[in-house]
């Protein structure tokens, strides 16, 4: 049976028990006190007419039965009548959100159901399955972009290589160990950057274990790694922070905190930069924050740092040239760690990007 079938079942349930129980009560606090004889003393008088007739309670029963039998039937009548016309209109939004649920099954995503009315379950109901379809139509929609970026990125280190080899293929002359080196720079761009869409991959699924990690000492590891790149290009790192536990991975959250350092050192001034790096502990989470100097951004081109294959300045050359993934795969760690990531302009130039954690038990 249906939904509407069932509800009009019990509607008109409810309206027969009702009847039946108001039947009762007459019967228990009414008929029952009737006596079913009726005796009447009348004096024997001549010329007094007969004893008037007085109903007992087989009479009242005889009476009654019919009327309430027809009662009873309009009831069942009224009340499947009723319970259908009811129940169609309790069910009517329902209708509107089967029918945004198959559209949205066929690939359209940006329908909405935008149901009117008070705020009740139903309305709730479907600004929910709004909200869904608002966010997996961003989801998708942010996809899509993401392999349309990860195809160009990957398919120009995959040219470039095609190009050298027809050209080296033409030129018996050319230097071998020139071309070798070429080719072994390019392949090492490939690998980084299949390696920096695994870590995305992976994060974006949560497929790692949890354990108290050390956020601290996550930070001071990746300032240590990359110390020599930042005396290499003549940048200064200060640190400073408190000692705090997240519940997460370490491998990914060295990767959050290598990611946000290299940055921090690559995209700065060409002299006398700095980066600072901080950790911050509260009594319910703790923030990693990393601030360059360097050239001053728009706002606008800030808020899509975080997009994969984004990048605030000039693309950089050179063995620390990025893929374009850094801040993309904080992002998709931050979220995947339960967190917040917050990426703003410094007034003077450069960047300010913090990430905050929930803090371990």
């Amino acid at each position: 049976m249906s939904v509407r079938l069932k509800l009009t079942l019990s509607y008109a349930g409810v309206i027969v028990v009702t009847g039946v129980l108001l039947l009762a009560v007459v019967w228990v606090f009414l008929l029952r006190y009737v006596p079913d004889g009726v005796w009447v003393q009348w004096p024997q008088e001549p010329g007094r007419p007969s004893a008037p007739f007085v109903p007992n309670r087989s009479d009242l029963e005889r009476a009654f039965a019919p009327r309430a039998a027809a009662m009873m039937a309009g009831l069942v009548v009224f009340g499947l009548v009723g319970g259908w016309i009811l129940a169609g209109r309790m069910l009517a939004p329902l209708t509107r959100i089967t029918e945004a649920t198959r559209t949205a099954a066929g690939g359209s995503l940006s329908h909405r159901i935008e149901l009117e009315g008070p705020g009740d379950e139903f309305r709730e109901l479907a600004d929910g399955f709004d909200d869904m379809l608002a966010k997996l139509e961003a989801q998708v929609a942010e996809q899509q972009r993401f392999a349309a970026n990860a195809s160009h990125e990957l398919r120009t280190p995959l040219a470039i290589t095609q190009t050298l080899l027809d050209v080296a293929g033409k030129d018996p002359d050319r230097d071998v160990e020139a071309l070798v080196d070429r080719l072994r720079l390019i392949n090492s761009r490939a690998i980084d950057l299949t390696e920096a869409l695994l870590v995305l991959s992976r994060a974006d699924q949560r497929s790692f274990a949890r354990e108290p990690v050390d956020l601290s000492l996550v930070a001071e590891e990746a300032v240590e790694t990359l110390l020599p790149l930042a005396e290499h290009r003549g940048v200064r790192i200060e640190t400073s922070g408190d000692q705090a536990s997240v519940s997460g991975s370490p491998a990914l959250l060295l990767q959050v905190a290598t990611n946000l350092i290299h940055n921090a050192i690559v995209h700065n001034l060409p002299e006398d930069g700095s980066v600072s790096v901080t950790v911050v502990a509260t009594e319910k989470s703790v923030v990693l924050t990393v601030a360059n100097t360097g050239e001053e951004l728009p706002r606008e081109l800030v808020a899509t740092l975080t997009e994969p294959f984004q990048r605030g300045t000039q693309r950089i050359h050179g063995d620390q040239a990025g893929v374009g993934l850094g801040l993309a795969i904080v992002k998709s760690i931050t979220r995947a760690h339960d967190g917040n990531l917050a990426v703003l302009a410094r007034p003077g130039g450069g960047l300010r990007v913090s990430v905050e954690l929930p803090r371990a038990a």
